[in-house]
């Protein structure tokens, strides 16, 4: 089989379980990848939407969001594009308290070594990454 590419509507409904029909679907898909019927791959985009659903629609705290998709992301059963990255990115969400797309900018800055250009004061919290505000 070839790999499948995860949206965030299964992941959010395999974790917050709350749909009689597509609950127990990607329960058994991610059952399945775990028995290696099938490849699962997770796009970092992919989680970012589950970052905002699950904090946003579903009020989940951001510890436990940023804790559950830590461990789905290090899973030996699905391959986290830019898992590295990503794994930064979560644990900038949760420790910093920023959004979710800041925490993946400082990652990715960070990751590479690049400054960041932003008004976004926020990006200051990240002591590894230099914000650069535009000037007119």
């Amino acid at each position: 089989m070839k790999p499948l590419n995860l949206d965030a509507n299964v992941l959010v409904r395999f974790l917050v379980q709350d749909d009689p029909k597509q609950s127990p679907a990607a329960t058994k898909l991610m059952a399945d990848a775990q028995s290696g019927v099938c490849e699962l791959l997770l796009d970092p985009m992919i989680v970012a939407e589950t970052v905002y659903v699950l904090a946003g629609q579903y009020k989940r705290p951001r510890v436990d969001v940023a804790d559950t998709l830590l461990a789905i992301v290090r899973s030996p059963y699905l391959r986290a594009e830019q898992e590295l990255v990503l794994i930064d990115a979560l644990l900038r969400f949760r420790n910093h308290g920023v959004d979710f797309a800041d925490a993946w900018l400082g990652a990715k800055a960070a990751s590479g070594s690049h400054d960041i250009a932003s008004f976004d004061r926020d990006l200051d919290k990240f002591k590894d990454v230099k914000r650069i505000e535009p000037k007119t």
